[in-house]
């Protein structure tokens, strides 16, 4: 006589909580990760059931990345915490011009976070995968104490493939060079504060968390014989980005105040918080740099991009010994654009 099939309550999705049980590795455990998880990333090689995932490549080199994702408020106007662990990852890897492929997430909750919320976020996460065109192929779960822990934490990492002939890299900006960006500055950083601050403005301020990698396949096919790098000015925004490729390519860098794009409801908001938009995180944006007789083209390729309609030139590479990046001000002068000894905005991704 066969044993009788072992009947399990679905989740409580709507009224449940995240308890101890649903990190002990036993049957509340697989539950959760077969309803919340499985569910939201449901793709064949996840479904393999094993604690890693097997998979060919294609040609071309590797390209892998790492990150965390401890962002506050978890929900923002424009995206949460599961689409940012998304697209941070994928364009880490589209910033050396890499094809992104697979996704790895692990999940640290909280013993009371709400299962409601977290089915939010894995739904949200899958369906930025699906969008991007990626898997999330494997992961892992952990449950702690109540108060050990803010909701959820997620860490991921992910590979792409760098196709032949491209060689992205901070170290290769030179003097002459161009710097082009995307797009609107400081959009992600105010959505956020705006957030915890419960600040109401005429227009919503939304986050620009958006996967980039469509957009650099069209910049490198006009231009990847000219692009020197690309980086996507995250935590410290386009300041700290500017500074680090300044010091790891030797040069200096000059920008021009009035070339950058910058909303005016995001301006507006800067300005009432005591904040600089040089410095406020952004999520959907990326900063390139390109030879001189490229730029125009990239210009065109990158605004013909839904995600890139918005781009500007904003400056130069200079030889520097110093390294400085310098802006010229709209009042004519000239303005150091250093480092920030911390972040403007702790917890923004």
């Amino acid at each position: 006589m066969n044993a009788p099939r072992l009947r399990t309550r679905k989740l409580d999705v709507k009224n449940g909580r995240i308890d101890l049980t649903h990190g002990s590795g036993g049957r509340a455990m697989a539950q959760l990760i077969g309803e919340i998880f499985r569910e939201a990333f449901d793709n064949d090689l996840l479904a393999q059931g094993n604690d890693q995932a097997q998979f060919d490549m294609p040609a071309g080199r590797l390209a892998m990345t790492t990150d965390g994702y401890v962002v506050s408020p978890l929900f923002f106007p424009g995206g949460d915490i599961g689409s940012l662990a998304v697209h941070g990852t994928v364009n880490d890897l589209a910033m050396a011009g890499a094809r992104p492929l697979h996704l790895s997430a692990s999940f640290i909750l909280e013993e009371g976070f709400p299962l409601g919320d977290l089915q939010r976020i894995a739904q949200s996460m899958g369906a930025a995968a699906r969008a991007a065109g990626v898997k999330i192929v494997t992961g892992d779960t952990k449950v702690v104490e109540r108060g050990k822990a803010d909701g959820v934490f997620i860490s991921t990492a992910g590979i792409g493939i760098v196709p032949e002939g491209i060689h992205l890299s901070g170290d290769r900006a030179r003097p002459g060079d161009v710097v082009l960006v995307s797009g609107s500055i400081g959009d992600h950083g105010v959505a956020i504060m705006s957030s915890r601050e419960n600040l109401q403005f005429e227009t919503q301020i939304l986050s620009d968390s958006a996967a980039l990698h469509g957009l650099v396949a069209e910049m490198v096919s006009a231009c990847g014989a000219h692009l020197r790098l690309m980086r996507d000015p995250t935590r410290g925004g386009l300041a700290a980005t500017l500074n680090e490729v300044a010091h790891q390519s030797g040069v200096g860098i000059r920008i021009k105040e009035d070339a950058l794009p910058v909303k005016k409801e995001v301006a507006a908001a800067c300005e009432l918080l005591g904040l600089d938009p040089l410095y406020v995180a952004n999520e959907g944006k990326l900063i390139a740099f390109v030879a001189a007789e490229a730029a125009e083209k990239l210009l065109a390729a990158m605004r013909a991009h839904e995600l890139g309609r918005d781009a500007a030139i904003i400056g130069h590479v200079v030889e520097d010994e110093n390294h400085f990046v310098q802006m010229a001000t709209s009042f004519g002068g000239d303005r150091i654009v250093d480092w920030l000894s911390g972040e403007q905005l702790p917890r923004i991704c």
